[in-house]
């Protein structure tokens, strides 16, 4: 008996207030047998109506935006009914709202200026319901908030007391944007049990998906800019 549900192509709804971004993804979208661009949306307000008019999986979101910008839209759909996962996709100069989308629910974050296919890999890692960071934009994250004073601190549940030394080790190489691959090889273990530290990780403090961990990782002062 085959699995049908392997087989629908993931549902891609473009968010970004410029034509041509949404022009190259959907072109090279079209000619993919397992992703389709079921609608495109040049604001965040309209995003948040698609998702629920598409049912789409996955939602490219840029965070400048008129109107509703890409934050509140991604708050908006994570928060929603419709279980769609939101990739945010910016440039350099946009990242000073990093941090805010990932407490606002995105699931990945990515630049611009990434190869076209990776963009395209990331959103099949965040549709598989796994996270990604562009591990640039988690050094310029790291900077950006280690450089501002922290006006309240972490929240008791995202103490790291309960982990061991080991998931502190992988926590720490999350923390800096490695994926499972090479955490295993800086740790020097296999990529099955870099991910078993990671499950486990995730069970232990309550994370959502591997971009809360780099959350976590920095709040707990596991990671530093530099």
């Amino acid at each position: 008996m085959s699995d049908t549900t392997t087989e629908r192509p993931v549902r891609v709804l473009l968010a970004d207030d410029q034509p041509l971004v949404r022009a190259a993804l959907r072109m090279v979208i079209t000619d993919l047998p397992d992703l389709v661009v079921v609608g495109e949306a040049a604001d965040g307000a309209q995003a948040v109506r698609l998702v629920e008019e598409t049912g789409a999986d996955v939602v490219v979101m840029d965070l400048r935006m008129p109107g509703t910008d890409g934050i509140e839209a991604t708050r908006l759909i994570t928060g929603g009914p419709t279980g769609a996962r939101v990739v945010v996709l910016t440039t350099f100069d946009d990242d000073d709202h990093v941090y805010g989308a990932l407490h606002a629910g995105a699931s990945g974050f990515l630049v611009k200026d990434m190869a076209l296919d990776d963009i395209l890999a990331a959103i099949r890692v965040v549709a598989s319901g796994d996270a990604l960071i562009a591990p640039s934009v988690t050094r310029r994250l790291i900077k950006e908030f280690t450089d501002r004073p922290r006006a309240v601190p972490a929240a008791p549940g995202r103490r790291t007391d309960g982990i061991t030394d080991r998931e502190r080790e992988v926590l720490t190489l999350v923390g800096r944007g490695l994926s499972n691959t090479e955490v295993a090889a800086e740790l020097h273990i296999s990529v099955a049990t870099a991910k078993t530290y990671v499950t486990r990780l995730l069970a232990k403090l309550g994370a959502r998906d591997r971009v809360q961990l780099v959350i976590i990782a920095y709040e707990a002062g596991l990671v530093f800019a530099g």
